[in-house]
């Protein structure tokens, strides 16, 4: 369970640095045609958040992290999604900070809850004979 944990929270974080580079791109003005290469990124990062829930889970943290981060990983497509059709024009550039926000968020969560699972799990070390 913990080298499932480990892959995922590295999964995570490559899809963040990648989704972040393509972001700045995004927010320059560049790269545009990149924009579904961000989705698809984005679904990726959701879904090993909601692994890494169901393993955290099953590790016995708690209900409260699981939970939370299940309904953050929610959050994170529908604002993603919505994102260019909310608070357009100039004030547009919140909705920016917010998406970056709900996904760096979700990127801690993943962290919080493989951090845990690697807690929670029974030691692995081998028995000295």
């Amino acid at each position: 369970m913990t080298t499932v944990a480990t892959v995922l929270r590295m999964l995570i974080r490559a899809c963040a640095v990648v989704l972040v580079l393509l972001g700045i791109l995004f927010w320059t003005g560049n790269a545009l045609g990149l924009r579904p290469l961000h989705q698809f990124l984005g679904f990726v990062l959701v879904v090993s958040l909601w692994t890494l829930a169901v393993l955290a889970a099953r590790a016995g943290a708690s209900l409260g992290l699981v939970a939370g981060a299940a309904a953050w990983g929610l959050v994170v497509p529908i604002l993603g999604l919505a994102q260019t059709s909310l608070l357009t024009g100039s004030a547009h550039w919140v909705i920016r900070v917010l998406h970056l926000l709900v996904g760096l968020a979700a990127v801690g969560l993943g962290e919080a809850l493989a951090a845990r699972v690697h807690a929670l799990a029974p030691a692995t070390r081998p028995q000295a004979s």
